[in-house]
């Protein structure tokens, strides 16, 4: 028999690291396949992907809440829930390539890199773009590229993708992105106003869009040429069309 001793503060990681993942499934029993997460695929992403990895220190014992968390610089990680049924609606099969605008923590990244191909995120804030990396490159994700720039405008240099999603506000679909949708390719976009938005799934179907509305929602702004330009531009998207 052989054994192995640790020390004080080695003992109260493992145990630390085994409430955690107590935690992160019911999370996932409790915040997502029971009020409708169907997609095992997805929900076996959420029961593997570390969330507490991607929040301040100060919150590791919330990151499994259901709620979203402030991240710094204005931003949050999303609510468990809202990242899962955004995700589900991309309908991953696991080939594809998915561009994600808004980095943000990188929790959204790591999800989806469990969940497809190639993943390429932009993040406007190089600070935020920086640490998102750091922790997904610490937890082996090879298939996830992080790129500083205006997510709104896309990244047509790797086009067309076959799922995009925004993980901020834009007052309207954001025309580079409808354009950079492979045939029958995924758009999922919260568009509206800043202060309430609808979760909109758009799918591409020849040079037209099919626009299905999942509810309302709330999230930070997609600040960038195709989304909102600064504090000054007028509320409000009414009327907006694909």
């Amino acid at each position: 028999m052989s054994g192995l001793l640790l020390s004080r503060d080695d003992g109260k990681r493992v145990g630390s690291e085994k409430q955690l993942a107590q935690m992160r499934a019911n999370m996932v029993e409790y915040q997502l396949r029971r009020r409708g997460i169907k997609d095992e695929r997805v929900l076996k992403a959420f029961l593997k992907v570390p969330r507490h990895k991607f929040v301040r220190p100060q919150d590791i014992w919330h990151a499994y809440e259901d709620y979203p968390l402030a991240i710094g610089y204005g931003q949050t990680i999303s609510q468990p829930y809202m990242v899962a049924i955004m995700t589900e609606l991309l309908e991953l099969k696991g080939d594809e390539r998915v561009l994600e605008i808004g980095t943000g923590s990188g929790y959204q990244a790591a999800i989806l890199a469990e969940l497809a191909k190639e993943v390429f995120t932009i993040e406007r804030i190089p600070e935020l773009a920086r640490k998102a990396e750091a922790v997904l490159q610490e937890l082996g994700y090879t298939n996830v590229k992080v790129i500083v720039g205006d997510g709104s405008k896309g990244l047509p240099e790797y086009a067309p993708y076959d799922a995009i999603i925004v993980t901020a506000a834009a007052p309207r679909p954001p025309q580079p992105l409808l354009e950079q949708l492979k045939e029958r390719g995924r758009l999922v976009v919260p568009v509206g106003t800043r202060k309430l938005q609808d979760l909109l799934r758009i799918t591409r179907i020849g040079n037209d869009f099919k626009t299905e509305n999942f509810g309302p929602c709330l999230f930070v702004p997609l600040i960038g040429e195709a989304g909102w330009r600064g504090e000054n531009e007028l509320e409000g998207s009414e009327g907006y069309e694909v």
